[in-house]
């Protein structure tokens, strides 16, 4: 399996834990910055249940592109041990883009997010539990299920407490498709008997 280099720009996004990085495989590196003297405890906690895929990269040095400069250069050193495997770099900052681009026109798989659930193959799998569990609660409503797609989307969004984006409700729904659970017709929603599971 391909391994997934996690580069974390913990100067400019500031993970609550890395929990979803425990599968094999992925690779973490935090980089934190000179002056950045404590992590919270659950960060370091799950840094540490990753054993030797995870390392923290303190930087020397401080100034504006401190941080983006050692990501940069360690990515130039892990594709050349690894060029099959693809890097992440986790930051808002923008200014990765260009790099990105420039990786990419080299063959080298790489991309930047501004959260680690935003990475493909977390997204992917945060859709699929999402999905599981709109799945439970629409079951649960029996004959009090949504019948119009606007009513489910409403339904969708509540149940996660309107924390779930328009893009994300349609994730949703379309996984239920996928699934047979449901079956849309212009705005009309019908569930399908289907087979527990």
């Amino acid at each position: 399996m391909r391994t997934n280099s996690v580069l974390v720009d913990f100067g400019n996004v500031q993970p609550r834990s890395f929990s979803r990085l425990q599968d094999d495989c992925f690779r973490l590196l935090v980089f934190v910055g000179a002056s950045q003297a404590r992590l919270p405890f659950e960060v370091a906690a799950s840094v540490q249940r990753m054993g030797c895929r995870a390392e923290y990269v303190k930087v020397a040095g401080s100034g504006p592109n401190a941080l983006d400069l050692h990501i940069a250069y360690c990515i130039g050193v892990l594709s050349t041990t690894d060029p099959e495997g693809y890097f992440h770099i986790i930051s808002k900052d923008a200014g990765f883009d260009p790099l990105i681009r420039h990786l990419r026109g080299n063959r080298i798989r790489a991309g930047r997010v501004a959260a680690i659930e935003e990475i493909p193959l977390i997204r992917g799998t945060i859709i699929s539990e999402w999905v599981s569990l709109t799945r439970e609660r629409l079951t649960k409503m029996k004959a009090a299920r949504p019948r119009s797609i606007e009513a489910l989307r409403k339904t969708i969004a509540v149940s996660f407490n309107g924390s779930r984006s328009e893009g994300e409700i349609e994730a949703v729904i379309g996984g239920l498709k996928e699934q047979g659970y449901l079956a849309v017709e212009g705005e009309a929603v019908s569930y399908p008997v289907v087979v527990p599971g």
